[in-house]
This record gives C-alpha cells, sequence and structure tokens, in this order.
C-alpha cells in the first residue's frame, strides 16, 4: 500500500488523569471513523508537564510497560483496528525511569518501545532530574504501511537522530511533543522559536526524503510560582519530503489533524534529490566528537 492516513491529536493536559486518558481514547474513536490507520498522541499526555519543577512526588506519575494505560490504549487499538503512538512516563525500575512511548498495533499488542535519547536540563524543562537516557536507539518500526521512527521532543532538534532513524528505513518520522513559551518571553522571542521549530523538522523532513510529523500539546499550565508557567503554542503538523507543510493546527485550540501519507512522493523526491546516495560516509568520523579542537599541536 502506498498511501495511508494519520492522525495527529492536540489536546490540553487537564489536572485529573482520567480526563486526559478519556480524551485521548475519545480521540482515537474519532480519527479512526474518519479512515486513518495510525494516531499519534503528544509527549506526556497523561498529565500536566510536571517538569517544570523537581519534586519528587511527581515519580508516582510514572507507571511501568505494559501498565494501567497501554492496556486501555491496547483495547482501543484492537477495537478500532489502528497503530496507536502512545507517549508516557515510564517506571522501568525503582529509581529508574524513562520519558518513553509505546507502539501499539491494531491487534491490540505492543509492538515497539522507544525511550527519549536526548534529555533536556533547561528553564521550565528539567527533564534531567526525571528521565535516564534512552538505550532503545533510533528506533523503527514496520506497520504494514510504512516503516516509522518514533522520537520524542527534544530529539527533534537533533539531525543525528533523524539521519539514524531514516537509514534504518524509516519513511515517516513522529515526533511527539511538549513545546512552548514560558510567561515572560516577548513576542519577538517566540515567534523566533516557534518559527526554529518549524524549520528544523522541516530540514529532517528534506535531508532524509521522508514525511515528519510533529504533534504537540496546546494550553497553558502553570509552574506554581509567581504566576509563571508555559504556554504550550500547538501548531502540530505534517510535512512531505520536500519540506511541505501539508496539514497544520492552530497555536490555541485541541484538534485532531490528518494527513494522507503517499509514499510515491518518498521514492519520486528521493530520486531527483539523492542526498543519502551521496553521502560521504567514509569522511564523517568526527562526528563521534563533542567538539573538534582546532588549535595546533605542540
Amino acid at each position: 500500500m502506498s498511501a495511508f492516513k494519520i492522525a495527529l491529536v492536540q489536546s490540553r493536559a487537564h489536572k485529573e488523569r482520567e480526563e486526559n486518558i478519556k480524551e485521548a481514547i475519545s480521540s482515537v474513536g474519532k480519527a479512526s471513523a474518519l479512515g486513518v490507520n495510525i494516531v499519534c498522541l503528544p509527549e506526556l499526555f497523561l498529565t500536566r508537564y510536571f517538569c517544570q519543577s523537581e519534586d519528587t512526588n511527581c515519580f508516582d506519575l510514572a507507571e511501568p510497560i505494559p501498565g494501567p494505560a497501554t492496556h486501555r490504549l491496547c483495547v482501543e487499538a484492537k477495537k478500532r483496528g489502528v497503530f496507536i503512538i502512545c507517549p508516557l512516563f515510564e517506571r522501568r525500575a525503582s529509581g529508574v525511569y524513562h520519558n518513553s512511548l509505546v507502539l501499539i498495533d491494531p491487534a491490540g499488542e505492543i509492538s515497539g518501545i522507544y525511550r527519549k535519547m536526548h534529555i533536556p536540563d533547561d528553564p521550565g524543562y528539567f527533564e534531567k532530574f526525571y528521565f535516564a537516557p534512552g538505550d532503545t536507539g533510533f528506533s523503527c518500526f514496520e506497520t504494514g504501511f510504512a516503516k516509522i521512527g518514533t522520537l520524542i521532543c527534544w530529539d527533534q532538534w537533533y539531525p543525528e537522530a533523524a539521519r539514524i532513524a531514516s537509514l534504518k528505513g524509516a519513511e515517516i518520522i513522529f515526533y511527539p511533543t511538549a513545546i512552548g513559551w514560558r510567561t515572560n518571553e516577548d513576542e519577538r522571542s517566540k515567534s523566533t522559536q516557534l518559527e526554529a521549530w518549524k524549520t528544523v523538522q522541516r530540514a529532517h523532513a528534506i535531508s532524509n526524503g521522508i514525511y515528519v510529523a510533529a504533534v504537540n500539546r496546546v494550553g497553558f499550565e502553570e509552574s506554581g510560582e509567581n504566576g509563571g508557567g508555559i504556554n504550550f503554542w500547538g501548531n502540530s503538523f505534517v510535512c512531505d519530503p520536500q519540506g511541505t507543510v501539508i496539514c497544520e493546527a492552530s497555536g490555541k485550540r485541541e484538534e485532531i489533524i490528518l494527513a494522507e501519507i503517499d509514499l510515491r512522493k518518498l521514492e519520486e523526491t528521493r530520486r531527483n534529490w539523492p542526498f543519502l546516495r551521496d553521502r560521504r560516509i567514509d569522511a564523517y568520523s568526527e562526528l563521534r566528537q563533542r567538539f573538534i579542537d582546532n588549535n595546533p599541536s605542540t
């Protein structure tokens, strides 16, 4: 099958976990009624974004894989006959937690797990306190419709991650995301950040000749400190292998956006822009260095 449909669920996180899981299940049902084959939920959709502060009590939000949320979504995937990309806070063991996702197949089984590889530690995004770096590598999964790469949020800024997923055969990369502006940022800074976010992911699509699908949350979530917080900017989108945006959500509303993925477009693009063919794989060993010091040796 060269063409299939995907859905991105851009949602607002509620304070109650049960409300979030029910809304996710409802969104999967609505998307499947529109004939989609793969549904992707946002990063850490089960809760509000707790990484705005460091609080050991938040480790109670984590759950194992498989666990309560994956069980309910496995039931829904089987009922609807769709793949679901389900991101969650994984409790791997006592004291070992990951920012993860699972791929649930139409048989209601977990067919893949990915653990976020790049972990940020920035103002309002204190993820290194909560998450161990992933150890699954940059995953690529077969769905029967396409081979898909599944990366998470901060991973989306790294060309190496997109490249490796593409070299493993990914024809579309999904990026579940939770990103927004902090309350003290001015309008120019906001615009610059949003455009950079879109541009870097479109660039991954172009340089690898693949589709890219980024799904973000929306809405303001307070940090509990002096009225501060993050306003998640939405703008979930899908772009084709030439970087053309083929569907995009707003910056403020909860939405389900749909896109048709036609793998013939991927083949056509790579024939005319054969970036993978022309890579100088003999000349890239320096990429394994943290930084290349050019001081002359003494």
